[in-house]
């Protein structure tokens, strides 16, 4: 079946510099640099990444962030509560907006 995403498009996201190389050598730099180990480990972040991927529903951070924790050594286990940290706080984010609802109903209800 035919899909937007395509899995193999993502072995060509450094093709996304040919037209502006400069600011894709800056960009991959910068990316390389956030991911190496300092603070939080390499698996660390890739959790986060994971849970990130997730909460933007990027299907190739999704495929990649999989792999990588992985490789990182974490588990299914490890990686579905990652998923679920980011979907309570993306599900709380949304609720406490709900305040801002409010707000406005009270002021438009007067």
């Amino acid at each position: 079946m035919e899909t937007y995403y395509k899995p193999q498009d993502l072995n060509k996201f450094e093709e996304i510099g040919k037209e502006a190389p400069e600011l894709a050598r800056k960009f991959f730099d910068y990316y390389a640099a956030v991911f190496a180990e300092g603070e939080l480990t390499e698996r660390e972040k890739a959790l986060i990444a994971l849970a990130v991927a997730h909460a933007i529903q990027c299907p190739y951070c999704i495929d990649a962030y999989t792999q990588t924790c992985l490789e990182k050594g974490s588990d299914p286990g490890e990686m579905t509560e990652a998923i679920h940290v980011a979907t309570a706080i993306r599900g709380g984010a949304s609720l406490v907006h709900g305040i801002q609802m409010r707000n406005v109903n009270e002021k438009l209800s007067m």
